[in-house]
């Protein structure tokens, strides 16, 4: 806590832009998921105050999520009513917290970093595709919807070309004029001032909306309409709120949508631990168990308090790096900004038009995938080059982190597979010369991944040669393995193959290997 406004030049300004970003997303996926638009708002403020003090992520940002819109709308209805489905809530976050007890931080650190950064790739695309309606003019969808077949019946693809048909002027002109804005601000005449390098651009480019916007309210030709503003309804109606029910805490259908909060929030946040990780200037690293703990104890606050389940998400997060943001202080006054704004700002924040809000999540999705790393990742190799273009197209085209991840996982774990096939030993076959034995050293560790390769391997030796399998580096032999060597020592004389056995590891009641084994010994 002492070092916790080290950096607050850098952070209170960061800490207004995700706030900025985050408002509309809160409302947004509220009535998207068939809850009451406050129900967002106090994930937000929660995930803020409250997470981003007991979270060690320095740059994370949390806060309800789009990738738990359904699983938040089909728990309401299975559970019977919103109140029920806070219970819920609260119990997944209980079971949060046992899992970070259990360590289960850990899996965070098994995601390879090509299908991370294929993860980045994508929820910048997908981004873009989402915003350019926003851009236009196009507000048929609430600002922060990830859904690939949304709510009007049409999907993104289709959205995005009936919104380019007929775009309002007045919000395009906002949007160019915004980006024109911050790029700009990152220009080094800019950056080497004393002052102005701290005024984050997304900031300013919000102002210039408003101004904007209101200078266009007299031109037919370029005036927006009402829809094209931050939707925030009068949040200070007490009868809007909702306390949680544990009256159905015994049925197995409350504990099954439980679960399912908790593992699905866990492993959303700790792909984007290491997505936020990844994207953080100074590479410092999240505790991810530490994590799990913060995530725990928010979801169950604010079930408590009648707000969504939350997470740490990579969109705010993203926003908080790219407008300078420094510590997790700038996470915490974002979820400050949010509990003023309910009662203090309302009036001053429907006067921001989408339009900037999208120009400044367009260069937060382009920053993410820019062209430049798809190219440094190809030149890394087809093994680097897979898993992460597999995971960016799938994402691109169905808006589904977790099935986009799995599949770039699946390709990873499907080179990994060729590899153990490929090498599941020391062989070298060119070396091998007639009259020689076939030397073969067994890796450290042999497993059920490496049956395929040796058992190639052994059926390609030739007739009547000499064979010595050594087991000397081996700490662990899959019994699969071993069955396969057996296999193969039982058809050595028939092929009138030399087989020694060298110092291989016990078999399970075994009190000890035997240094060297001939076996199959045929007579000449």
């Amino acid at each position: 806590m002492k070092n916790l406004f080290l950096h607050w030049r850098q952070d209170l300004p960061a800490s207004l832009v995700v706030f900025l970003v985050a408002l509309p997303l809160c409302l947004g996926i509220a009535v998207a998921s068939g809850a009451p638009p406050v129900a967002g708002i106090i994930a937000g403020v929660v995930g803020g105050l409250v997470v981003g003090l007991a979270s060690g992520s320095p740059l994370g940002v949390s806060g309800p999520a789009a990738g738990l819109t359904a699983i938040v709308a089909s728990g309401i209805g299975e559970l019977g009513g919103f109140e029920t489905f806070l219970g819920a809530v609260v119990a997944a976050g209980l079971i949060q917290i046992g899992l970070g007890f259990a360590r289960a931080g850990i899996i965070a650190y098994y995601f390879p970093s090509s299908v991370i950064k294929g993860m980045l790739a994508g929820i910048g695309i997908i981004i873009i595709l989402k915003q350019i309606p926003h851009a236009v003019g196009d507000d048929k969808d609430y600002m922060g919807d990830e859904s690939f077949d949304q709510n009007d019946k049409l999907n993104t693809f289709e959205e995005l070309w009936y919104a380019l048909q007929n775009p309002t002027l007045g919000a395009v002109l906002i949007t160019l004029a915004c980006l024109a804005l911050m790029l700009a601000w990152e220009r080094p005449v800019i950056q080497r001032h004393a002052w102005l390098r701290y005024v984050p651009g997304p900031l300013l480019a919000v102002v210039l909306g408003i101004a904007m916007a209101a200078g266009f309210a007299g031109m037919p030709a370029l005036a927006i309409n009402a829809d094209h503003y931050v939707p925030l309804p009068d949040l200070t109606d007490l009868g809007s709120y909702a306390l949680p029910s544990f009256a159905r805490i015994g049925d197995g259908a409350f504990w099954k949508v439980a679960f399912t909060i908790a593992v699905v929030a866990s492993i959303e946040t700790l792909l984007c631990v290491e997505a936020t990780d990844k994207l953080d200037p100074h590479k410092r690293i999240t505790p991810a168990n530490r994590e799990l703990f913060a995530q725990g104890a928010g979801n169950m606050l604010s079930g408590l308090l009648g707000g969504l389940p939350l997470t740490q998400v990579i969109v705010r997060s993203s926003a908080n790096i790219q407008s300078g943001g420094r510590s997790h202080l700038s996470a915490v006054l974002h979820g400050l900004w949010l509990l003023i704004a309910v009662f203090a700002i309302a009036p001053v924040l429907r006067m921001v038009p989408l339009a900037s809000l999208a120009a400044v999540l367009l260069l937060v999705g382009y920053k993410l995938a820019k062209p430049s790393l798809f190219k440094s990742i190809w030149r890394q190799g087809l093994p680097q080059f897979v898993p992460f273009i597999v995971t960016v197209g799938f994402m691109s085209v169905t808006n589904d982190l977790l099935r986009g991840v799995a599949l770039g996982l699946i390709m990873a774990f499907l080179h990994i597979l060729w590899k153990n096939y490929k090498v599941p030993f020391h062989h070298d076959p060119h070396r091998y010369k007639p009259g020689m034995p076939i030397y073969i050293e067994l890796s450290e560790d042999v497993t059920f991944l490496n049956k395929a390769g040796i058992k190639r391997t052994l059926a390609e030796i030739p007739e009547g040669a000499r064979v010595v399998i050594d087991g000397s580096r081996s700490m662990d032999l899959d019994l699969d393995v071993r069955e396969i060597i057996d296999d193969f020592a039982a058809t050595c004389e028939e092929r009138k193959i030399r087989l020694q056995l060298m110092n291989m590891p016990a078999r399970p009641g075994e009190e000890a290997p035997q240094a060297s084994t001939m076996l199959a010994d045929p007579q000449p």
